[in-house]
Formats: structure tokens, sequence, C-alpha cells
């Protein structure tokens, strides 16, 4: 039996970008594409012949033939076993590593992966038979009139997905009630039977980048029908913030063009994809992650988005576009006629009308600059001032040195305000940044001042998700102050609708390496550091600690001053002191963790 799962070997992989970690140890230049090239670190030469192929991931030297993917290079690079290779990995991805005792689980896991993938194939099939069938030539004829031709219908793999039917379809497959639940194809109902997810709608497969499909999305047929567009929720092998639609058919073309299309909505990529725009993904109509943004950067360092022209698609692009900027990719926007996408206007204008657009595209930073400049009045030193405030803390956040000293030429120019002070003002921005109470949050103690109770959550979270949800609805944001892991678990606090199945990968990618290491450390210790109940009523029962303590200075203060007009307010503090004492004796009711120590009294 191997050491490490396959599936958790490519899993991590996939969190990895080989050009950064071999661009750490190994100057590289841009070769061409997604590939780069170097000075081969595993024998002297002096004309570079050692490439790293950003889009396959896996390193390449024509002078000594030594080759493999991102675990070799860190086998060779640092004299490591494969496992420890992997282990060091894991660590700056912030993933679990599946360790020896917890083979019997990992092999569980390793199998429900697999009967998701098998039951996610069989159900696409399944949709796609039902679309080619009586029943499904409603489904066709909207396909059909939206303009899409019999090969990009079977290209894509769309389907039909009838009121019931695909339950009992997977039964006779073979699939358990219990595997059919965890897949997210079909729902529990209250009579504790369960029924198809997906009911009348026409079904779009939504694949990973090998090409295995994951998930799908399942458009309303009928006038009224809510959601219109219905998702698979997070499964075990499906992760939304970690999946670009298209992208297993569009990354060749990505790679050899050097730039890709974001587009927002499944049929937005079928018509661009149909009318030759091939280096096209779509974000699906979900917010773009940091981790979506890197898997694109493997492929490419450009990007033009092409969303709607309404308000909510521009705040999407404004917001795409700055992940994008911090990541250092180039972005440009493409900006559509009031009330089309590109689904609508592809079919009414034609791919070339289209591919104009897209060509005549202005570059993000510049777009912006106009953008904002139309909502202020820049003759006015209230309006200048507004609109510096905003473009300041965009500049701020440019990594490009050469690029921010461009933005802040046109800045300048823009605001009618001399260059030297706005780039005075970009730099104090930066500065501010790193001092911002937001970004100190996310600063965390040693982790030896890290105490049982923030631990005893984490490890949770990561290895018993469901219980650790229900243990952090019971905690409010104040429960969480002066915790020194307080970023980790504000971010795993908004993730409390999410399904515990994907809160590990869920919250990993919301976080800063720093944290993720962190939690990854915590997470590969054998048994919970302490009980979920038992941190809950500690974290409680601090909070109740600092607030008696904080009225017990204000009925302090008070004394010192005197006065009969304070007595009705120290009467008021007093009996909210006794509460708060009463409460921390209830807390104190069984033995508890502190959350100031580092054991269990």
């Amino acid at each position: 039996m191997p050491l490490f799962p396959a599936n958790f070997v490519e899993e991590l992989k996939s969190h990895l970008d080989i050009v950064q970690v071999v661009g750490e140890r190994v100057p590289l230049r841009k070769a061409g594409g997604a590939s780069w090239k170097g000075l081969c670190p595993f024998h002297g030469e002096k004309t570079p012949s050692f490439n790293v192929h950003g889009d396959k991931q896996f390193f390449h030297c024509f002078g000594c033939g030594v080759s493999g993917d991102v675990i070799k290079f860190v086998q060779l690079a640092d004299t490591l076993a494969f496992p420890d290779a992997v282990r060091q990995l894991a660590g700056r991805a912030g993933m679990t590593v599946p360790e020896p005792e917890d083979g019997k689980a990992d092999a569980e896991s390793s199998r429900e992966r697999e009967a998701l993938l098998k039951m996610h194939e069989v159900a696409a099939a399944w949709f796609k038979a039902q679309l080619a069938a009586p029943v499904g030539r409603a489904a066709l004829r909207v396909v059909r009139e939206r303009g899409l031709t019999p090969e990009t219908i079977e290209l894509l793999g769309i389907g039909y997905a009838p009121n019931t039917g695909l339950r009992a379809h997977l039964l006779k497959e073979g699939f358990a009630d219990a595997q059919l639940l965890k897949s997210g194809l079909v729902v529990p109902q209250d009579s504790g039977a369960s029924r198809d997810r997906f009911r009348n709608r026409l079904m779009i497969p939504i694949c990973r980048d090998t090409g295995s499909v994951i998930a799908f999305g399942g458009r309303a047929m009928e006038e009224g029908q809510q959601p219109k567009y219905l998702n698979s929720p997070e499964t075990a092998i499906y992760v939304k913030g970690r999946t670009l639609y298209g992208l297993n058919l569009a990354k060749q073309a990505i790679s050899r063009l050097k730039y890709a299309v974001l587009v927002e909505g499944y049929f937005d990529w079928a018509q661009a994809y149909q009318a030759g725009i091939q280096n096209v993904v779509a974000s699906s109509g979900t917010a773009l992650t940091v981790t979506q943004v890197k898997l694109l950067h493997r492929y490419a360092g450009k990007v033009v988005l092409s969303f709607d022209p309404d308000a909510a698609g521009q705040k999407a692009a404004a917001t795409s576009s700055e992940l994008f900027v911090a990541e250092g990719l180039q972005v440009n926007v493409a900006m559509l006629p009031a009330g089309d996408d590109p689904d609508n206007y592809i079919r009414k204008q034609g791919a070339a009308a289209y591919q104009e657009q897209l060509r005549n595209s202005r570059q993000y930073l510049e777009y912006l600059l106009d953008r904002s400049a139309s909502g202020e009045d820049l003759s006015t030193d209230e309006g200048r001032r507004s609109f510096l405030g905003k473009m300041l803390m965009v500049a701020a956040r440019i990594p490009d040195a050469a690029q921010r000293d461009q933005f802040a030429d046109r800045l300048s120019h823009k605001a009618r305000i001399t260059e030297e002070v706005v780039r005075a003002e970009i730099r104090k921005m930066a500065v501010q940044r790193q001092t911002d109470p937001a970004q100190l949050e996310r600063r965390m103690a040693a982790p030896g001042k890290i105490t049982v109770v923030e631990r005893g959550l984490i490890w949770g979270l990561m290895r018993e998700p469901d219980s650790a949800l229900k243990a952090l609805s019971e905690l409010e944001i104040e429960d969480l102050e002066g915790l020194g892991t307080v970023g980790i678990l504000r971010q795993a606090r908004s993730l409390l609708e999410w399904p515990p199945a994907g809160i590990p990968s869920a919250l990993i990618e919301r976080l800063n390496p720093e944290e993720n290491a962190l939690v990854a450390e915590i997470a590969r210790q054998v048994g919970a550091p302490a009980r979920l109940s038992e941190c809950v009523r500690a974290l409680k029962r601090n909070r109740c600690e600092r607030e008696r303590a904080a009225l017990q200075r204000e009925i302090s203060q008070l004394q010192q001053a005197g006065g009969r007009e304070n007595e009705a307010r120290m009467d008021e503090l007093g009996a909210r002191k006794l509460q708060l004492s009463r409460k921390i004796e209830e807390l104190l009711g069984s033995p508890v963790v502190t959350a100031g120590q580092n054991t269990v009294e």
C-alpha cells in the first residue's frame, strides 16, 4: 500500500504552482507561453537549459536530462525523500498529510471520492440520454434556440434532468443511498426519504481541469422556476472556489495565446467557445477566489474580463480585477453595450464583432480611473479628494513598482495633483495597509502562545467539521476577541452555512500562508486537543470575565469621582456585574479548558 493515497498527492499538486516554487530557488525568465527558463540548479551550466512549464506543471533540463513535477523538484533541490518532500509542500499549501495512523480513514475517503467521481460520470451519461429522449424535447429546443450546434451540445455534455428518475437509476447502478446523499445529486426530505436535487432542469456538467465531471449546473426550464440556476453543493470532489468552468477544454488555447478571456455564465462560455474563442473560462456567476486566480495564472499572464455591463457585472469586474492585479497578472476589461452579455451579443452581432470587442478592451487600471472619475466632480476640491482617496487604495495593492508608478502618473493627471504628492500618498497608503487593524488581525501570535482552546476548535474544523461548525455557531464574534487565531476563526465563522465536507478546503483557501502552516500543524495532531464543548464554554467564560473586569473598572472610576448623581449608574453596573458572575459560575459547572492555558484543568 502506498504511503500516501494517489488522490491526496494529486490534490496537493493542484494547490501548488511549480513556477512559483522553482522561482523561489532559481532565477527564471519568461520563455514564451506558460514556459520559463533558467540555469539548471542540478548541474553547472552557463547557458540556460532548465525549463519550467506552468501549464503542464513539470520541469525538464535539456542539459542533464533531469525532469519531474513539483514534488520531484523539491526532492532533488533539498535532498529529501518523497514522503518528506510531500510533507514540506503540504505545509506550504496548508494541507493535512494523511499519516499511517489515518490509513483506515484515508482509505475510506479515497473510496468515497472514487465512488463520487463514478457516480457523476453515470449521472452525466443519464442526463445526456434524457435530453435525446422524448422527455427532453423541450429542453433540446431551448438549447437549439440559444444557437448551440449539435457538436457544441455534445462537447459540453449538456443534458436534461426530468422531475424524477436519477435516484432510481443510480441505485440500480449499485450506489448506496448514503453515497447519493453525499454526492448532492439527491436531497433528503422531511419524511426520511430522498429525491432528485435537479428536477426539470437543463443540465451542464462542471469538470475539473483534467476533464472529470465533479458537479452540475442546472438551468430552470419554466418561467418563475427558482432559482434560475441551481448548482451542486460542495462535496469531497467539488469545491467551487477551486474550479473554473471550461478550463479543461480551454487550457491549451490559453497557453498558446498567452491570455484568457473570463466570462460569467455557462452560456456566455458556450457561445464564445463555439465562435472560435477557445481561450475562455467562466466564473459560473460566483465571486472569484484567489485560488482560481492562481490556477489561471499557471497558463497565462494576462486576462480579459468580459462581464455583463450592468452594475452587478461591473462590480464583479472590479473585484476580480483587483485579485488578478494583486497576483501580478495584466488585466483588460471588454465593455459590451448596455443590456448585452457575451451570450446574446455573439448571437446578435456574430463572432467577429465580439472578437473586435475583446481587441478593443481597455487596461483595467485605465478603465477604473475613468469609471471612478465619472462619478466625481473633479472641478471641486472635495471631488478630487474623494477620487484620490478611492484610487490610492487601489494603487497601494499593485505589486509591480513600475506599474504602480505608471498608475500614479495617470492618477495625478486625472486628479490634477502633482505626481510627487500622489506618489507620496501611495507610499503612505501602502505603509498604512501594513499597520491597518484589519491586516494586523490576520497576523497571529507565536505558535507557543496559541491556547489549547484555539487548537481544539481548529483541529475540529479540519478533522470533525460537522461538530466544529455547531460549536462555532454557539459562539459570537465577541467571544473570539484577544485570540491569536482570531483571523482563522473569523474566516471559519463565515462558512457556517457551508456543507461540512467542504469546510477544510474552503477554509484553507481563505487563509494566508502563515495561518495555513499553523492549521496544518494542528491538524496533524493525533486526537483532539480539547473537547469542542469545553472550548465553547471556555471562550464564553473568558468573554464574561473580560466584560466583568471592564465593569469593575468603570465602577471604580465612579467611586473615585463620588457624588450622588453616579449612584444610579453604579447600581446598574453592579447588577450587570452580578449577572456576569453568576454566568461565570454556570460556565464553571464542570471542568473546562481555560482560554489562557495550554492544559486542561
